[in-house]
């Protein structure tokens, strides 16, 4: 049952990254990175059970979340 939740969680992420993909501007790749990030979360949390073991959902998700604000970065350049 918790494989079938993460699923839906990542069909409606894939949703609203297709509802994103037609709204222009900067706070759109927010949004999107953000979205990124949800579905990269819930991945790690949900398929590759790291939230089970003691920090290695955040040693993933730092890093995760270093790169996209890297790209952000880039993208506001």
């Amino acid at each position: 049952m918790e494989l079938t939740r993460i699923w839906l969680i990542l069909l409606a992420l894939t949703v609203a990254t297709t509802a994103l993909a037609f709204v222009p501007g900067p706070a759109a790749a927010v949004a999107l990175l953000a979205v990124a990030f949800l579905k990269a979360r819930a991945i790690l949390g949900g398929f590759l059970h790291l939230g089970r073991g003691s920090g290695w959902r955040a040693a993933f998700t730092v890093p995760l979340a270093i790169w996209l604000a890297l790209i952000w970065g880039l993208h506001v350049i």
